[in-house]
């Protein structure tokens, strides 16, 4: 059964058909004048020529992310970088540990008397780098070779390296002086900047050099002094290296290294640094 359509309801819905399938209801038809046919041909380019630019954007988008941010950089040493990778591994952790003390410490030629690992944790962490590294050698101890100044002096004739003079008093308070030259007579003060007094009392000091003045070491027959310039040394022995003086100096601005500023020497060791 047919359904009837009024003449208006039927130019609507061939106008519908016309304008979705043109090529088969225009058969036949009048072109479209040249205008009309240039508009639609403008506008039908236009769209081609939106849909490629969002293509190319869509695109763009997807293979140019957004920029990450800059990473801060920050210097950190071994130790931290090992303690950091720990985090990973437990296991690796304590194989590393083990592998910084090991290089951290030096190797001595002889066991010391007076300085054990907290000691030379310490000291090593304040010397100069062109000591790192390399082997420390006993030159000179009273518990070998006797309290003597000369035999320090004649132990020391051939060297040409820093050492580290370290005293342990009769209070048993451990102190000394690490000196950027071998300790020799001489009619002048010798050494640099890198000359430095510690103590341990019973906490860790480190009194490095004021640039107050350069009176770092200087040494006779009779005596042996670090420091001065004040009315008294910072560190100063006898011939006998039994009695022994520390008293406050502008060289290092520091305070008396034993307890009392006159002492008692026990025991003397004097460490090399070997190239």
């Amino acid at each position: 059964m047919g359904v009837a359509y009024s003449v208006g309801e039927v130019d609507h819905l061939y106008t519908f058909f016309v304008q979705w399938s043109p090529d088969i209801y225009n058969k036949g038809k009048k072109r479209r004048c040249k205008s009309c046919n240039n508009v639609r041909k403008k506008c039908h380019n236009a769209y081609l020529v939106d849909k490629e630019v969002n293509g190319i954007n869509k695109a763009f988008r997807k293979t140019v992310s957004k920029p990450k941010a800059a990473k801060k950089w920050e210097i950190i040493t071994v130790k931290d970088s090992r303690r950091r990778l720990s985090l990973c591994s437990s296991v690796e952790s304590e194989v590393d540990d083990t592998e910084y003390q090991e290089d951290d410490f030096p190797v001595l030629s002889h066991e010391s008397q007076l300085l054990d690992e907290y000691h030379l944790q310490k000291l090593v962490a304040h010397l100069p780098p062109r000591t790192q590294g390399y082997p420390w050698q006993l030159a000179y101890s009273t518990f070998i070779h006797g309290s003597s100044l000369k035999t320090l002096y004649r132990n020391m004739a051939n060297q040409d390296s820093p050492v580290l003079l370290v005293i342990k008093d009769m209070h048993k308070k451990v102190f000394g002086a690490f000196c950027s030259d071998p300790f020799r007579v001489s009619k002048y003060c010798y050494g640099t900047g890198e000359t430095f007094l510690f103590s341990f009392n019973p906490d860790f000091q480190l009194y490095r050099w004021s640039g107050e003045n350069s009176y770092f070491v200087s040494g006779n027959l009779e005596s042996l002094q670090i420091g001065g310039g004040g009315g008294g040394f910072a560190l100063w022995l006898d011939a006998d290296l039994y009695n022994g003086a520390s008293f406050s100096c502008p060289t290092f601005h520091n305070a008396p290294l034993s307890t009392h500023e006159d002492f008692i020497v026990q025991d003397v060791e004097v460490w090399t640094v070997q190239n």
